[in-house]
C-alpha cells in the first residue's frame, strides 16, 4: 500500500508529497509533448504549475514576470500570444524586476492531480483551464503587477 502525503507547495494529495506532485506534472507534459491534442494548453499548465510552486520555478524576478504574466494574457486578454510574444522579448532585454515578496499562501483549489486524471484531449484541456482559473483567483492580490508588467513590456518593446 503506497501511503499518500501532502504536496507543500499546492496541497495536493499524492505519494511522495512534492516528488509525487512533479512526477504527475511530467507525465502530463509527456501527453503535451507526444500529441498536440494536448498541447494547446501547454503554456497555460506550465504557468499554474509554476504559479502553485513558485519556490521551484519563480525563483528569479524574470521567471516570476514570465509565469505571471502568461497567466494574465491567456486568462485576461484576447491577443495572448501577441503580448507573450512582447513580454518575452521585454525579458530578453533582461529588465530589472523586482520580484515580490507576498505571495499566496494558498494557491488554488485544484492541482496538477485533477489534470492528471483526465481521460480524452477536451477533458484535459477543459481541466487545464479550471486549473489555471482557480490558481489565477489565488494569485489576485497580484493581478495588477502583470497588468504593469505586460504595460511595461509594451512600452519598451515597440
Amino acid at each position: 500500500m503506497i501511503e499518500k502525503s501532502v504536496c507543500a507547495s499546492c496541497g495536493a494529495v499524492v505519494s511522495e508529497g512534492k516528488t509525487g506532485c512533479r512526477k504527475l506534472f511530467e507525465e502530463v507534459l509527456v501527453k503535451d509533448y507526444s500529441d498536440f491534442r494536448y498541447a494547446r494548453t501547454h503554456r497555460l499548465m506550465v504557468d499554474a504549475y509554476s504559479l502553485q510552486h513558485p519556490e521551484d520555478y519563480m525563483r528569479s524576478g524574470k521567471s516570476f514576470a514570465a509565469h505571471l504574466t502568461g497567466m494574465y494574457a491567456t486568462l485576461e486578454c484576447k491577443e495572448s500570444s501577441d503580448i507573450n510574444r512582447t513580454v518575452q522579448k521585454w525579458l530578453s532585454s533582461n529588465p530589472q524586476i523586482n520580484k515580490p515578496v507576498e505571495i499566496p499562501q494558498q494557491r488554488g483549489n485544484i492541482t496538477i492531480k485533477y489534470v492528471h486524471s483526465a481521460i480524452a484531449a477536451e477533458e484535459h484541456e477543459n481541466r487545464v483551464r479550471e486549473w489555471a482559473n482557480s490558481v489565477w483567483s489565488a494569485w489576485s492580490g497580484h493581478h495588477d503587477l502583470a497588468k504593469l508588467w505586460v504595460n511595461q513590456a509594451a512600452t519598451k518593446i515597440k
